[in-house]
């Protein structure tokens, strides 16, 4: 049996395709999985676990599935979801995971994170990151009302891509030092994560020793998953 990883599935009622293909992959692949690790970026924006939003509701319905099949099922915040809270956990049966955090996959000991905590030479979003991250500024944001969250969160999302427009690509990818530097901290020679939407596999020197980055892609025009059994590790496309 495999372990699966995604990230970056940005889900959203506006692509009802990449919705789509999510449920079916839960309905196939994910259901003869050992386990399930979503990296972040599921949704496309999350206000809070009181948000009715029907198609994310599906989305909940079809994780509470697969845990009650008995797949266990992971989650790390991404910076589209970093509100996800203890409900959704209750809700969907889904372990809410620390970024970062060292998994064990068949013996190879794995360092996992979203991504974005690495990309480092983006000094003003680490600011943005540092604040959204804070108990006290997420506790006074759910305390307004949902309609104002999703005002805020839909006018956050076009400033976003409108810095995102000008910046140079090399600012919005991981900082190899970075990189270097949490793994050796953690003292592993695996990483997996997601974020950049850059979907590659990097071998890299890490002292006298050779380490890899594996990163997911994202779910825009097709699935990207990593499937993880006794025999290593394999980065997927999933074709739509």
């Amino acid at each position: 049996m495999a372990t699966l990883f995604i990230s970056d599935l940005h889900l959203d009622a506006e692509r009802p395709d990449i919705g789509a293909q999510f449920l079916e992959f839960m309905d196939s692949d994910a259901c003869s999985a050992e386990a399930l690790y979503i990296l972040g970026d599921l949704f496309e924006s999350w206000v809070g676990d009181d948000d009715p939003n029907p198609h994310y509701a599906a989305m909940k319905a079809a994780i509470r599935k697969l845990a009650d099949a008995g797949v266990p099922v992971f989650f790390m915040h991404g910076n589209r979801d970093f509100m996800i809270g203890e409900q959704f956990a209750k809700e969907t049966g889904a372990t809410i995971l620390p970024d970062p955090t060292v998994v064990e996959i068949h013996g190879d000991r794995v360092l996992l994170s979203h991504g974005d905590l690495l990309c480092t030479d983006d000094h003003e979003y680490q600011q943005v990151r540092a604040m959204t991250r804070n108990p006290e500024w997420q506790a006074m944001m759910l305390a307004k009302p949902l309609e104002e969250r999703l005002a805020i969160a839909g006018a956050a999302r076009a400033r976003s891509q409108q810095r995102n427009a000008t910046l140079a690509e090399d600012i919005m990818d991981v900082n190899q030092a970075a990189v270097a530097a949490i793994m050796a901290e953690y003292g592993v020679s695996l990483l997996l994560h997601g974020h950049t939407h850059r979907p590659a596999v990097h071998h890299f020197a890490q002292g006298a020793q050779e380490a890899t980055r594996i990163v997911l892609g994202d779910w825009y025009d097709q699935g990207s998953v990593v499937r993880w059994d006794a025999a290593g590790f394999n980065l997927e496309c999933l074709p739509r």
